[in-house]
């Protein structure tokens, strides 16, 4: 059976929106400003690699379409792209319907009930980066298996938090403390307790 391993940049108060700069957040691009070091970039890949599919919401999901199937690059970014491009990505959407990202399937209705199926349908990890409303359902269905959390050393004060202030306590186990960069980035995996 997968798992649903939500990943994350987040800021050190919760903010996990626009760390990329390609929605109109008055702090987009955050995490650009951080070197995440070499350890960062293979732990993004290794945590990439591990994933048999992706799961995501429409505004990820549409930011991903845009940057990936275009891109080949050398190195780590050919890897991104390669995997990216050929993985089965869902994407939950009420509004999109016919994605044009090769291998994409729309989740419109019963995402509880989808994901759970999405689940016993593979073996490896169902990857949920970004995604804030997704991420929201999946916690509120406990749907979520494991945290991968890339925390950068700044305070945005405002933004979509991973957490909201309505959502239950969760107890977690963190199975992972490490810094990855030269900028004081770390990178915290959590599994359910």
């Amino acid at each position: 059976m997968g798992k649903v391993v939500v990943t994350e940049f987040i800021s050190t108060d919760g903010v996990i929106e626009d760390p990329g700069g390609s929605e109109d957040f008055k702090y987009g691009g955050w995490s650009f400003e951080y070197d995440r070091g070499d350890d960062g970039n293979q732990f993004k890949l290794d945590e990439l690699m591990a994933s048999d599919a992706l799961l995501l919401g429409r505004i990820t999901y549409e930011g991903f379409a845009a940057a990936w199937p275009e891109r080949e690059g050398d190195g780590d970014e050919a890897g991104f792209a390669a995997k990216f491009n050929s993985m089965p990505k869902h994407v939950v959407s009420t509004t999109l319907r016919d994605p044009d990202w090769n291998n994409s399937h729309v989740i419109s209705e019963n995402v509880a009930d989808e994901v759970r199926k999405l689940k016993e349908s593979y073996d490896g990890d169902i990857q949920v980066a970004g995604s804030a409303t997704l991420v929201k359902t999946l916690l509120e269905n406990d749907l979520v298996d494991q945290w991968n959390l890339m925390v950068f050393p700044t305070i945005l004060g405002s933004g979509k938090r991973l957490f909201p202030d309505d959502v239950d306590r969760r107890k977690l186990k963190l199975v992972e403390d490490r810094g990855v960069g030269p900028d004081g980035i770390r990178v915290q995996i959590y599994e359910r307790a």
